[in-house]
């Protein structure tokens, strides 16, 4: 029905830049916020940046500054932009959306992305 594709993961040096993006595809009616999440091994996962329909973000205090998340609402694509990357910024980050369905307008459903591999290096 709905999948999210992520890319742009990957091995960087501290200090360095990724980008990491999101496309949402299927049978969507409209989505709602869409966002990025993160889980490091042996932590619970986080929620890192995400972004309303309208354009409202929010940030995890770590990230604020270094982070950017964007989305293109005609695409339902959903982008972070990465930039002074820390040790501690390595994860699994998973892409998350809240989607409406066609014969389901009223009820917003979640839906995640399968993960992209995020590895800050010293």
């Amino acid at each position: 029905q709905v999948q999210l594709v992520e890319s742009g993961g990957g091995l960087v040096q501290a200090g360095g830049s990724l980008r990491l993006s999101c496309a949402a595809s299927g049978n969507i009616f409209k989505v709602n916020a869409m966002g990025w999440y993160r889980q490091a091994p042996g932590k619970q996962r986080e929620l890192v940046a995400e972004v309303t329909s309208g354009g409202t973000t929010n940030y995890v205090d770590s990230v604020k500054g270094r982070f950017t998340i964007s989305r293109d609402n005609a695409k339902n694509t959903v982008n972070l932009q990465m930039n002074s990357l820390k040790l501690e910024d390595t994860a699994v980050y998973y892409c998350k959306a809240g989607v409406l369905l066609p014969q389901f307008t009223r009820f917003e459903f979640p839906y995640w992305g399968q993960g992209t591999q995020v590895t800050v290096s010293s």
